[in-house]
């Protein structure tokens, strides 16, 4: 039986899939009579047996060599594209994070959605989005893993654009689909390029590739530029970030595993590519720039914000920079542990703002507060997920940390600063959000707030067990640092910076009737932070005037100069017959006169241009 799952393993992916496939009966209205709730269950019948496969495969193929499945689409000559699929722990462990987390997002859905109208819809591109994640994760081809990241740009922007009659969702959808479009387009030059160059685009053939490839330094940097644009912008790195704060705009659920699985999707292709991408010091350099920026930027950003799921989601943003980072400095193994800890808790954080913004029907953190008596699961989830985002022992994120600081504290010190800053500003900013929401008076809102219903609660509650469980995956799988080998000052250091976050952000106290400073000086930067450094401005003062101007400027060449050439051609016709028919008399001898006069016309200016070239 075993045996036959594992050479099976490419069903994994497939099964969102069909679960997708299933629910368009419902979802295209052919089916009214059984209301849409049938559509959800198939979706999710579909996710269980995709997390059972792959949590059998994940067991069995722990002790075990990788293996690797190769399906050929095209070859002709030296072109040969291959779709290679990786069963490993590592792959595999992947599925099962994204198969488990999107089966609990779904159940969660069934409550938070439960009285929308297009509640299949919304499970078919649920379907849809797990079946591009678990194929990404399984994908040992660079090609294949390029169309699947296309899969999720669209998933993205048709579950951004859920609720389509909201205006504001309207512009975040389209905004979101082009700006991935953006690093998608230079990813496919990249993947071109490599195509040519190396013979094979499956990455261990890319790997073996790079140990011996000799490309000059323009060659490498623009080939580097082009492989990092795309997950920069999945991951939503700076310039290319602004995307995910207006995704806020989707619902929920989806946000749940946009925040924790898509966007470390273009980081997990990152990572398979960081050979490659070692070849040119250039676009490490730039990884690391890119890294640095977003990850203190975004950090900063996130604690001015007063809307509870852009508060979040800048924060993903930032932990991204730190794998950005990561890879950047060739430090792969801390950027996958990252990824999985960060994943689980923030996951879990994004369910319990969506239970919050269920119950409270508001998502200004204004309006909130005294719900931690109200709604004990939501504070407990969110307690939790906090706790394991930042460094506190023993939760997952701070295992991730301290091997992050055993790694740089020695070769690069300056990382371990970078990370200092980071996780004291996510603790203020955590602490922050949790003292609004939950600490405090009640609001008008919240005064009268329950708890979720149990198809809420039951997979916030489950995730906050995983939360709790995670250090001892980590010891299961052999990935704790050893307590030889810890660096106490660094752990020192982190504690500290979470503890220092803890007390300032505990003292913030933001009351509606005076949520604007008076002092100039921290109105500027409230508003610096809070409309994330006006970056939008800059872009609509830079790229839209100039894409603007060039449209401008091409509608008046094609209106005037064009049709206007096309319009005097025909005017010119309409009027010369119009003229002509005046000088028709009937007389055969005139018309043969005309065609003889017109030939000899055309013969002299013939001979003329002989005469002419032969001279």
């Amino acid at each position: 039986m075993t045996q036959f799952l594992f050479i099976n393993s490419w069903w994994v992916p497939f099964y969102g899939l069909i679960g997708a496939v299933l629910t368009l009966p419902w979802a295209m209205g052919i089916v009214r009579r059984t209301g849409p709730r049938p559509a959800a269950y198939l979706n999710l019948l579909m996710t269980v047996v995709a997390f059972i496969h792959s949590v059998i495969l994940f067991r069995d193929m722990w002790d075990r060599e990788p293996q690797s499945f190769l399906f050929t689409w095209f070859k002709a000559a030296d072109l040969d594209l291959s779709f290679a699929l990786d069963v490993s722990p590592v792959t595999l462990g992947a599925a099962v994070l994204i198969t488990g987390l999107s089966l609990l997002a779904q159940i969660y859905a069934l409550g938070y959605m439960e009285k929308d109208y297009a509640i299949a819809r919304f499970f078919a591109l649920m379907g849809f989005f797990e079946a591009a994640l678990s194929g990404l994760a399984l994908s040992d081809s660079l090609i294949l893993s390029y169309a699947l990241l296309e899969m999720l740009t669209l998933s993205t922007y048709l579950l951004v654009g859920f609720w389509y009659a909201q205006p504001l969702v309207v512009t975040a959808a389209r905004d979101a689909f082009l700006t991935k479009r953006v690093g998608d387009i230079l990813l496919l030059m990249g993947v071109v390029t490599l195509a040519s160059f190396a013979g094979s685009l499956n990455f261990s053939d890319l790997n073996e590739w790079a140990q011996t490839a000799q490309l000059s330094p323009l060659t490498s940097t623009l080939l580097g530029i082009a492989l990092i644009a795309a997950p920069a912008g999945k991951c939503a790195q700076f310039p290319l970030h602004l995307w995910l704060d207006e995704a806020m705009e989707g619902p929920n659920p989806a946000s749940v595993l946009r925040n924790s699985m898509v966007v470390s999707g273009g980081a997990y292709v990152l990572y398979k590519l960081q050979p490659i991408l070692a070849l040119s010091p250039v676009a490490s350099e730039i990884l690391v720039i890119l890294g640095t920026v977003t990850a203190v930027g975004a950090s900063l950003v996130s604690i001015a914000q007063i809307d509870i799921k852009r508060a979040l989601s800048h924060s993903t943003s930032a932990y991204m920079g730190l794998v950005f980072l990561s890879v950047g400095l060739q430090q792969g193994g801390v950027a996958l542990m990252l990824l999985f800890t960060h994943a689980i808790a923030k996951a879990l954080l994004f369910m319990s703002a969506g239970s919050i913004i269920a119950t409270t029907h508001t998502q200004d953190l204004t309006e909130m507060g005294g719900l931690w008596s109200r709604m004990p699961a939501t504070t407990t989830a969110f307690v939790v997920g906090a706790a394991g985002l930042v460094t506190l022992i023993p939760l997952g994120s701070f295992w991730a940390m301290v091997q992050w600081a055993n790694g740089f504290w020695i070769v690069s010190p300056w990382v371990v600063g970078v990370l200092l800053v980071v996780n004291g500003l996510t603790t203020l900013n955590l602490t922050r959000v949790f003292r609004l929401v939950f600490w405090g008076d009640p609001q008008p809102k919240t005064r009268r707030a329950p708890e979720v219903m149990w198809h809420m609660a039951l997979p916030m509650v489950s995730l906050t067990i995983v939360t709790l469980l995670v250090p001892l995956m980590l010891q299961q799988w052999g990935l704790l640092p050893s307590w030889e080998n810890t660096n106490w000052q660094a752990v020192t250091l982190l504690m500290a910076s979470s503890g220092l976050g803890l007390a300032i952000g505990s003292t913030i106290y933001l009351h509606k009737a005076w949520s604007r400073p008076v002092q100039l000086q921290w109105r500027f930067l409230q508003d610096l932070l809070g409309y994330d450094f006006y970056v939008d401005e800059v872009y609509k003062v830079t790229v839209v005037l100039a894409v603007n101007s060039i449209s401008k400027i091409s509608a008046w060449i094609d209106r005037y100069i064009l049709d206007g050439l096309v319009n005097l051609v025909g005017i010119v016709t309409i009027f010369s017959g119009q003229s002509l028919k005046y000088t028709i008399s009937g007389q055969s001898q005139a018309y043969m006169l005309t065609i003889l006069l017109g030939v000899g016309l055309l013969g002299l200016i013939i001979s003329w241009s002989l005469g002419y070239i032969f001279q």
